[in-house]
């Protein structure tokens, strides 16, 4: 079995690494002072692990008494950082009580097809705090990710939409973020036996591959959707634009959905240049066999340009906000 720190949400260990001559020579004593306060859990070298309680007092010391620029931080599995980034890390501790709380409202939108009929309906996350405010999926998943907790808040969205996705019929789209996919096998397993439990056919789910998240890995993209896939699950590529840098693969992942990003589809009927980035979008998805969607569809005249091109599915305001259950 896998195990990865980003599963969990247990505090965060801060490790500090000190380099230049100031700081090392200020290093022994810095360590003595954080395992005489009980903050340190181990040093060695030249970094020094803490705990979170202790961090944001040790940054204060840092900043005040020692050479910031020579200093660097990270948080368990995540990369190095410049150790001024470590504020915000400590602010975001209100996402990990989001993900510890379920705080995730799921929302429907509709999908429909050329005649207008909804065929399918996009899940999306919204979240909401202690005080019952709405936290933007923007805010929570920025927040999550200075954490290193992304898989944790994206398994907790897509459990919560394969849930919802009970109360449809047709087509379920739901994003998911392959960077928070460690190993398909270990991180996604859940998914499957929650779909299973609840007697939903795997063709009725369609995960979505976010194009901006980047997925610098092809291959590791690839082993996700293929598990997705032999267990009878669709996938999309989601916000496919002009330059659409996942083209080049696209024969390799073979989606069943592409997804034009809203940007071209607002105004297209009057804008040449987002017309030629468009029918070459539809061209991609054709030459692929797969399904080209647009979304962000608003005003008529848009949808009638975009269905006379040739795509076949659409989305947007103009055939529904998206709304509670």
């Amino acid at each position: 079995m896998v195990h990865c720190q980003a599963c969990q949400l247990s505090d965060l260990r801060y490790y500090i690494r000190f380099s230049g001559e100031k700081n090392l020579t200020h290093f022994p004593q810095v360590v003595a002072d954080l395992e005489k306060s009980g903050r340190l859990v181990y040093s060695r070298k030249e970094m020094a692990v803490v705990k979170e309680a202790g961090a944001a007092g040790l940054y204060d010391f840092l900043i005040d008494h020692l050479e910031a620029e020579q200093l660097s931080f990270r948080t368990d599995s995540s990369g190095w950082r410049p150790i001024h980034d470590l504020p915000q890390v400590i602010e975001s501790q209100w996402i990990d009580e989001v993900i510890a709380d379920q705080a995730v409202i799921c929302y429907k939108q509709p999908i429909v097809d050329k005649e207008e009929q909804i065929v399918a309906h996009e899940i999306l996350a919204r979240f909401h705090g202690k005080s019952g405010e709405i936290i933007s999926p923007a805010q929570a998943f920025a927040a999550a990710k200075r954490r290193n907790h992304l898989y944790a808040l994206d398994r907790m969205c897509r459990m919560a939409a394969v849930r919802s996705a009970a109360q449809l019929e047709g087509k379920v789209f739901i994003n998911f973020i392959p960077t928070s996919i460690y190993s398909p096998e270990h991180c996604l397993k859940s998914t499957v036996r929650l779909a299973n439990e609840l007697g939903i056919a795997p063709s009725q789910f369609v995960f979505e591959v976010v194009e901006t998240e980047e997925v610098d890995d092809v291959e590791h993209l690839k082993k996700i959707l293929m598990y997705y896939k032999e267990k009878g699950f669709h996938y999309a590529l989601d916000d496919v634009g002009e330059g659409f840098s996942t083209v080049d693969m696209l024969e390799e992942i073979a989606p069943h959905y592409m997804k034009l990003d809203r940007k071209y589809a607002h105004g297209i009927a009057e804008d040449p240049g987002k017309q030629r980035a468009a029918e070459a979008i539809l061209q991609a998805a054709l030459n692929v066999g797969a399904v080209p969607l647009a979304e962000g569809v608003e005003e008529r005249e848009d949808f009638t340009w975009l269905r006379n091109s040739g795509y076949q599915l659409f989305q947007g305001y103009l055939f529904g906000k998206p709304a509670p259950f």
